[in-house]
């Protein structure tokens, strides 16, 4: 991937995400600007954000190559979108937009108090780092390395290289810039992905040849349900309707998105676009990796020798921008890999600057300062959080498994801890601080033995298995605690009638 039309196409993507920083850089005027956009965004275009944001660069590397590795079990996760636009749009969004807050966490010192609203900040904090290291990591070793061609040693020049320039633009543009970005990512992430698929299909000259005749044999097996299986349909379900309504109900990220639309109505109109494009894209992975399982079959010479389909799987998506793509399609196609992995990051430092702020500097500061300050600031803290993560992706290779399984392994250890205290704040009236409290540590707890349960018990429990069983044991022990009785916490909060 070295001709002139690949690299303009690269070109030109990233000197319009730049153009996009430095436009709206001129036009943010307030913080409430720069984090929330106004409170007056379009819920299609929020929606397109918040589906960019979430769909990372590790899930649009990982999807092909868990459908090559290990079937489509995986696209479960479908069947349960309809119940989270339920759960999420109608149960939670109302609770969030009811009130006039900036930041997520301010919800929980109404009920819980300033500690529980520390904590969580601190958490949202150290999963949103991670998760940024990791795709930094993998965009880096798994992607541009191997595609340019370049040696290993490269790999750290990289993962600056992406940080610096991400960082850039989203310090520019506030959040009224990372959507239009996002968006922007989203139509690139689709057609590139498409032209990958059409490109196969014109090779094998009918969509027919791609489809296996049978069940290959390296495919998992399909089951409804078996706790102990690596997948099966019912823990899929569970897993993911739990990831997305601990994401949306406690995630600075989901929650700064509902925040920026004008009420309760265009925020869930936003969920249904993310969802949506969600299912969309779920379903054009899923045949892009039938594609290039079948490309890769017919062309085994291709594949680095020693290595099987099975074990190069996660690899062979890069490899065909190299070895299948015409030139200009191959820097498309490559663009949209960029799209996922910096769409992702420039959400997360902009919410995390967020936070940072509004949580912690704000919060304890006893003199507000002034607006322009509070841009400043952010700008400062974004540069910030960018390096740390940077820093950060340089030990994420010691993780081991697939892409999804380090995923989970990694960032999944505290979305449900997360949420914990934000189900006790809004639908449990008898929570109290320091119930909560031990409540979310419990669910740490339960998310590293079960993550890590090989380690520490010998025996391995299914990756999914993380969050439904954190959120359980986080729940169920808050609850119990919650018997004692304590003075409950003092409303602080105005709400607004919407």
């Amino acid at each position: 991937m070295n001709s002139g039309w690949d690299w303009l196409a690269i070109a030109l993507y990233l000197f319009g995400l730049l153009a996009i920083g430095v436009y709206y850089q001129a036009r943010t005027h307030s913080v409430d600007d720069y984090m929330l956009g106004g409170r007056r965004m379009r819920p299609w275009s929020v929606g397109l954000s918040l589906f960019a944001t979430l769909f990372s660069a590790i899930t649009y590397l990982a999807m092909p190559g868990e459908m090559i590795k290990h079937g489509p079990m995986m696209w479960s996760k479908i069947a349960c979108l309809p119940l989270v636009y339920w759960a999420v749009g109608w149960f939670l969004i109302p609770h969030i937009m009811k009130f006039q807050v900036s930041s997520a966490y301010e919800l929980l010192e109404v009920r819980l108090g300033v500690r529980i609203r520390t904590l969580a900040s601190l958490f949202f904090l150290i999963m949103r780092l991670i998760w940024m290291a990791v795709i930094i990591f993998m965009v880096a070793e798994k992607i541009i390395v191997p595609v340019m061609g370049w040696s290993e040693e490269t790999a750290f020049w990289v993962s600056v290289a992406i940080g610096v320039l991400t960082i850039v633009y989203t310090s520019c543009g506030g959040l009224r810039g990372v959507v239009v970005t996002d968006v922007l990512q989203s139509f690139i992430m689709f057609g590139g992905t498409l032209l990958a698929i059409l490109i196969i299909v014109k090779h094998f000259g009918s969509i027919r040849a791609l489809i296996p005749v049978e069940w290959p044999q390296h495919w998992a097996e399909w089951k409804f349900y078996d706790a102990r299986a690596r997948v099966s349909f019912m823990t899929m379900i569970i897993t993911v309707f739990g990831q997305y309504v601990c994401t949306a109900g406690s995630d600075q990220m989901s929650i700064q998105r509902y925040l920026a639309t004008r009420d309760s109505a265009a925020a869930r109109r936003a969920l249904l676009t993310s969802l949506i494009a969600n299912g969309l894209v779920y379903v054009v992975l899923a045949a892009l990796g039938i594609a290039l399982m079948a490309y890769y079959q017919a062309h085994p010479e291709l594949i680095m020798a020693g290595r099987s389909l099975s074990d190069a799987a996660d690899s062979l998506l890069p490899l065909f921008i190299v070895q299948g793509l015409p030139a200009g399609i191959a820097g498309l196609v490559f663009s949209g890999l960029l799209a996922a992995a910096m769409s992702s990051l420039s959400s997360g430092i902009n919410s995390s600057s967020h936070v940072v702020i509004n949580d912690f500097i704000l919060r304890f500061k006893k003199v507000k300062p002034s607006q322009r300050t509070q841009v400043h600031w952010a700008r400062a803290i974004s540069l910030i959080i960018g390096l740390a993560t940077i820093c950060l992706s340089l030990i994420m290779g010691h993780v081991k498994g697939n892409l999804i399984e380090v995923t989970f392994k990694t960032v999944n250890l505290l979305t449900a801890p997360l949420f914990v205290p934000f189900f006790m704040a809004l639908f449990i009236r008898r929570a109290n601080e320091n119930a909560v409290l031990i409540g979310t540590l419990a669910s740490v707890a339960a998310a590293v033995c079960l993550g890590f349960a090989d380690v520490f018990f010998g025996q391995l429990i299914s990756f999914l298995w993380i969050i439904p069983g954190s959120f359980a044991v986080g729940a169920a022990t808050s609850i119990l605690c919650s018997c004692i009785p304590v003075k409950p916490t003092q409303n602080r909060l105005k709400t607004n009638a919407n």
